[in-house]
């Protein structure tokens, strides 16, 4: 099979799919008389990872495959094309979502113990219904709490191949608190464009937001028992 229709058809089935495609799905694009290796799309894929070097798209692969989005250091510029006020996360979700992502699997009460103040439920059923966080298991103590740890879909969406590329704890404590109050302008304008699937976001206020600050505060807890949580366990 000629090597540039054969690079043609896998980067237009990428543009088309509007999500990420795996190595298998490539190669079913193709009549089985002329189907190529495994081999060969994994050389086109290179191929085209090159030839974006320097440009406004990449080519990136996540756990669920590989895709074609926009360079995130350009979400910004490109955020001017949707200027509706962008939907935020609070802090309270992104911690209840780290806390998951670093130490699964974990219980509800785990995460309150480590955060100092109850986890409001609407946190953990918009992580479920984003399909970000499932239910693994369940803990063999009285009660049989659920454990919870992250999906595939969660490592599609931060563009993650695996938990293993997730950033240090250290990392994550360099970044401060302001990153913990995300605003998601940049992520949205990237899920247009391309870079991340598009859903609905969870807005929660600022007045709730505020109140969970005020609550943490007087209880003792905050992000700082977040590193040191993800740093007990080895994260």
């Amino acid at each position: 099979m000629n090597e540039s229709y054969l690079r043609n058809i896998i980067e237009a089935a990428l543009l088309a799919a509007g999500g990420p495609l795996a190595v298998a799905e490539l190669t079913r694009l193709f009549d089985e008389r002329m189907r190529p290796s495994a081999q060969a799309v994994r050389a086109a894929l290179e191929s085209l990872a090159a030839e974006y070097a320097g440009r406004g798209i990449e080519l990136k692969e996540t756990a669920s495959g590989f895709r074609i989005q926009v360079r995130r250091e350009l979400a910004a510029e490109i955020s001017r094309l949707w200027p509706e006020r962008a939907a935020r996360y609070s802090r309270a979700l992104l911690e209840t979502l780290a806390l998951i992502a670093y130490r699964q699997p974990i219980t509800r009460a785990e995460i309150e113990a480590v955060r100092g103040v109850a986890v409001n439920p609407n946190i953990i059923r918009t992580v479920i219904e984003r399909n970000w966080v499932r239910v693994v298991g369940h803990r063999d103590v009285p009660g049989h709490p659920e454990l919870l740890g992250t999906t595939r879909d969660f490592l599609d969406y931060f563009g993650l191949r695996g938990i293993d590329e997730l950033p240090p704890l250290a990392a994550v404590q360099t970044m401060g608190d302001v990153n913990l109050q995300l605003a998601l302008a940049a992520e949205d304008a990237a899920a247009a464009a391309g870079e991340l699937p598009a859903a609905p976001v969870a807005d929660i206020s600022e007045a709730e937001e505020s109140r969970e600050d005020d609550e943490r505060s007087a209880e003792g807890g905050g992000s700082a028992e977040l590193v040191a949580a993800g740093a007990d366990s080895g994260g």
